[in-house]
């Protein structure tokens, strides 16, 4: 049921609003002053407010702008008098989305009331729908450490270039996000990316997927083919485990990427191509052109922007967000409700040392979903090395907790520019209940030029 915050002062037109707004099917909550009206609009949800401009001791105006600072998505519709039509104007620069006229045509307020209420919540559906499509696309970094901030920045920056960006890490720890978060945040983002796992490929064919092969150029080449190069446009071509291109190989890539330009198979012609390249791989490249299996030259060419991604051993404060976020996305796949993690499963996860990294993760899970019971993830469901973990030193569950918490409050403080208010409904708390996570957390001071904690 839709729900209206009714704020007049006359006794006599409140009551008549609240009566007539509610045969209409409303549910209607009134108050006498802005004061009383803001102090329901911190605990309480509602669709619509419908204010007097003229109250006592606070103005409507002033409680307009007010209630931008609580609840931004609030609809709200302003009533006036013939006289202060130029004040009604005022309203609707201070964020009112309509008004009224006195006296009072309760069916057209209700209208009103009702088409407000729907542009809002299509404008949300619009809003969820784009965050949606950024989820999807720009890679999902979950990370909120100090180590996974920095990887984050150092993404924003190489998507805003067309260097070549160098991936490293262990295996699983989400080098294919990063490049999938570059490509969605680059001026790119529209053309194609597209992905080679160098190690998967036998030898004779990664060329003709790279450059691209003219007809004829070997047994089976029916047709001519532009190579992935070529394809993407001025897309992004992803390199994985680059550290298996083979010597050869190499020597012509180097090439190409101090001409931008390529030599199919079978051509004595060269051409041109655009696209961007994002090579990763879990291989010291160091090492290996000590081995003299990587070329000096090649690291170098590749190693314009390098991004290593730390194993998840090393950020254990990323865990908690990483389970929920893995959780969420398996559960919206599979169309269940999300499960509660016990403690105790979250002490575990703290614990382990996760070999395979995030990758691991997600298949440990993926599985423990399948016998979970009750919605509730506890360690029964944990494989055996999982039950046998010791929580080590200072990986208690309430510390990483309170350690996400904070991380992940400064970080919306910053995104809302010091902006406590906007900072709250953004966190989905009232402005009382962040202000005592700030004092708790150490942060009461935080880009207000106190102390930081």
């Amino acid at each position: 049921m839709v729900r209206v915050l009714v704020v007049e002062d006359e006794n006599r037109q409140r009551d008549v609003c609240v009566r007539a707004l509610s045969r209409h099917g409303l549910e209607v909550v009134a108050e006498a002053t802005a004061e009383a009206g803001l102090a329901r609009i911190e605990k309480e949800r509602f669709d619509a407010l419908v204010t007097d401009l003229l109250l006592p001791s606070m103005s409507g105006i002033e409680l307009l702008q007010r209630v931008q600072d609580l609840d931004e998505e609030l609809g709200t519709i302003v009533v006036t008098g013939h006289g202060t039509l130029e004040t009604a104007v005022e309203a609707l620069r201070a964020g009112a989305h309509d008004y009224i006229l006195k006296p009072l045509m309760y069916e057209e307020l209700a209208r009103k009331i009702d088409r407000l209420v729907e542009f809002k919540r299509a404008t949300s559906e619009n809003v969820q729908l784009r965050r949606a499509l950024q989820e999807r696309y720009s890679g999902q970094i979950i990370g909120y450490s100090d180590a996974m901030r920095e990887v984050v920045v150092w993404a924003e920056r190489a998507a805003a270039t067309d260097a070549t960006v160098l991936i490293t890490g262990e295996t699983g720890t989400g080098k294919q996000v990063v490049a999938d978060a570059i490509h969605a945040m680059g001026p790119g983002a529209n053309e194609p990316m597209l992905t080679v796992n160098v190690a998967a490929l036998p030898e004779n064919m990664v060329e003709s997927e790279l450059f691209g092969h003219e007809r004829g150029a070997f047994t089976g080449a029916e047709k001519r083919r532009d190579g992935m190069l070529r394809a993407t446009g001025r897309g992004t071509v992803f390199l994985d485990e680059i550290g298996e291109l083979p010597l050869a190989l190499q020597a012509k890539l180097l090439r190409a990427l101090e001409a931008r330009e390529i030599l199919p198979v079978g051509s004595d012609r060269p051409v041109s191509f655009e696209a961007r390249i994002v090579c990763a791989t879990h291989r010291d490249l160091k090492e290996r052109i000590k081995d003299g299996r990587f070329r000096e030259d090649l690291y170098y060419r590749l190693n314009v922007l390098h991004i290593h991604i730390p194993p998840l051993r090393e950020r254990a404060e990323d865990i908690p967000p990483l389970v929920h976020h893995l959780l969420d996305r398996l559960c919206r796949r599979q169309g269940r409700s999300q499960p509660v993690v016990s403690k105790d499963a979250m002490r575990a996860f703290c614990s382990y040392a996760w070999p395979g990294n995030v990758r691991e993760l997600s298949n440990v899970l993926e599985r423990a979903l399948i016998v979970v019971e009750d919605d509730r993830l506890d360690l029964p469901q944990l494989p055996a090395e999982f039950r046998d973990a010791d929580e080590p030193a200072g990986l208690a569950l309430d510390e990483a907790v309170q350690g996400f918490e904070r991380t992940h409050i400064a970080m919306v403080l910053r995104l809302c520019d010091g902006n406590r208010e906007r900072a709250a409904a953004e966190l989905d708390l009232s402005p009382a209940t962040l202000y005592r996570k700030l004092d708790k957390l150490g942060l009461k001071g935080f880009l207000t030029g106190g102390p930081r904690g």
